[in-house]
């Protein structure tokens, strides 16, 4: 699977950021699923929508679903 994780720019905690994504892998139900950001390429760059923004503001991060995300 590849997802981005996306947090506001002050969020600097790894290990929360990481546990972000353990979250979004067990709503998946692929729970103990390795989390890397070895892959990370900073590929994109995009404007936040009212959805990521309100997700952020709720959660503390949004998920961009990217490759292979059921």
């Amino acid at each position: 699977m590849n997802f981005d994780i996306l947090v506001p720019a002050d969020e600097m905690n790894e290990e929360r950021i990481f546990t972000f994504g353990k979250d979004y892998l067990q709503s998946k139900n692929e729970a103990g699923q390795i989390l890397s950001a070895n892959e990370c390429r900073f590929c994109h760059v995009e404007q936040a929508t009212n959805e990521m923004i309100a997700s952020i503001q709720q959660k503390g991060y949004y998920i961009v679903e990217m490759n292979n995300c059921k």
